[in-house]
């Protein structure tokens, strides 16, 4: 037993949809002792990337950062631009975000999702990715309930979940000890009907069997569906 769960029970989950008074959209993340906010802003112009290049429909980018004491000893803020570690997670989640959204119904405009991480204990990426979709869903309630957007915008439901070996054996949903510990630590991003869209990871010590992996993205999907049930009923 992992701290009293099982092997493929996840930590503590809850959500609260909007909780900035200010976004468009947002939603605060509590799983186990990780803490995630993120917000949706709305800009009626494309980055400038795809200015001119005749794109119709709209674009989202994500953005993350760890406020600096949101871990055991202070981290100094990225001021003049992101280290690697947030580059790639940043781009994760905007990979796993634009996956839910029917990008042609919002031209010429831009979602910025950012993913703040309150407190981290294990999963920021994989909490940012709910947090993100939640804003994402309060985001759309409003526009379409205000008359923004004449019809819905989200083609599918976006979670996600760590996996990895533990002493041997596959667990779901590592905490900062036991990522630390893991040999192997997979993020699995998965719709909430249990179709994938991402595996990031891979092994810390020697080369992993193809079926053991294939085993513990099986394990993911699961859990991604899991963590989606677990908060669905305080989705907007």
């Amino acid at each position: 037993m992992r701290q009293g769960r099982g092997d493929d029970e996840l930590r503590p989950l809850q959500l609260t949809a909007g909780p900035n008074r200010w976004a468009e959209g947002s939603a605060l993340v509590e799983w186990g002792d990780t803490r995630v906010h993120a917000t949706v802003s709305v800009d009626d112009r494309l980055p400038p990337h795809l200015r001119g290049r005749g794109t119709r429909g709209g674009w989202l980018t994500a953005e993350y950062a760890l406020l600096p004491r949101a871990t055991r000893s202070r981290r100094p803020r990225e001021r003049l631009h992101a280290g690697g570690r947030t580059l790639e997670i940043q781009r994760l989640i905007g990979r796993a975000l634009r996956a839910s959204v029917d990008l042609a119904l919002l031209p010429k405009r831009t979602l910025t999702v950012d993913v703040d991480v309150l407190q981290a204990d294990g999963g920021t990426r994989c909490a940012g990715i709910l947090a993100g979709y939640a804003a994402l869903r309060s985001w759309a309630d409003r526009a379409v309930r205000d008359g923004t957007l004449a019809e819905w915008p989200l083609r599918c439901d976006v979670t996600a979940v760590s996996v990895g070996l533990l002493d041997g054996r596959p667990v779901t949903d590592l905490d900062h000890a036991e990522d630390d510990a893991a040999t192997i630590d997979l993020n699995v991003v998965a719709t909430a009907d249990g179709r994938l869209i991402e595996v990031q990871g891979g092994t810390e010590g020697g080369p992993l069997e193809a079926e053991t992996y294939v085993g513990l993205v099986g394990r993911g999907i699961a859990g991604a569906r899991a963590a989606f049930r677990a908060v669905e009923g305080r989705l907007p």
